[in-house]
Order: C-alpha cells, then structure tokens, then sequence
C-alpha cells in the first residue's frame, strides 16, 4: 500500500509508469465534475470508476482485494476511512475472476483515512475495506482508478 497526496507526488518517482498515468490523467481532467460511472483511459489496461456514496459503519461494508487490477484510490470530495490488511492474514473466499473480485473475512490491521487530494494505491496482497465514516457518514465522491497488472 502506498498512502499519499497528489500536492506531493514529486515524492513518488518510484511509482510505476501506469500508475503515473493515473495522476497525469486526474491532472488533466476535472474529475470532480464527472458523472458516476466508469471512464476508459487505454482500453482495459487503465481505466477510472467515478464513484459516489455515503460513508457507514465498518459492519455494513465488505472487504476485499484484487488479483488483475491494482486500486489507485484518489478523494474528490469528502473523506472517507479506509480498513486495511494484509490478505494472508484475513480468511478468504472464493475469488470472482470475472470481477477481479477476492472477498475475504477479517479483522483490520490498521487503516487511513482518504480527504480530497489524499490517495491510497492497493497492491493484490492489500485487503481493503472502503466506505467506513471516519467520524461521521458523509457523501463522498471519489476517483477509483484500475490499473491492468501482469498480462
């Protein structure tokens, strides 16, 4: 997992090109005025899911993880507290490869909490639980950015 903001992303030489890709694009876009939904960036190997919906307690939300696709999550407005773990310590379902879809049960090892600009990139060994009030439910909007690995 990789926690930052874009106001510092000088720091972040290290990313890999196809991440970088995703802050050029959010750069060059106004996201924040986009429609929910999902936008293509270079066919399936990058592409943007706007999404917007009110923060709840950890109990209503779901964990999960990703095998094809690695999470670049970017806050456009509000905030929002992300649960994380390490998916060798969480017990896992059934993966969905049509979905990219690795459920799992757990407890969190920690978590951050995304406000506008903050972003948090999730590698497939990152269980992660999005949509946690972190003081109060709030409607948020976000950029979800996936990113193609491997292939």
């Amino acid at each position: 997992m990789i926690f930052g903001n874009v106001g510092n992303l000088k720091e972040f030489s290290f990313l890999e090109d196809s991440v970088k890709k995703c802050f050029e694009y959010l750069e060059s876009h106004k996201l924040l005025f986009f429609e929910k939904g999902s936008y293509e960036i270079d066919g399936d190997r990058l592409f943007v899911n706007v999404a917007e919906y009110e923060t709840t307690a950890p109990e209503n939300r779901f964990w999960e993880a990703h095998k094809d696709y690695l999470d670049v999550h970017v806050m456009l407005r509000g905030e929002e507290q992300i649960d994380v773990n390490f998916i060798g310590n969480m017990h896992l379902e059934e993966y969905v490869k049509k979905d990219d879809f690795l459920p799992m049960e757990g407890e969190k090892n920690g978590s951050v909490v995304l406000r506008p600009g903050d972003f948090l990139v999730c590698y497939p060994n990152d269980g992660h639980r999005t949509g946690v009030a972190a003081e109060k439910p709030v409607l948020l909007k976000k950029a979800i950015f996936k990113v193609r690995i491997g292939q």
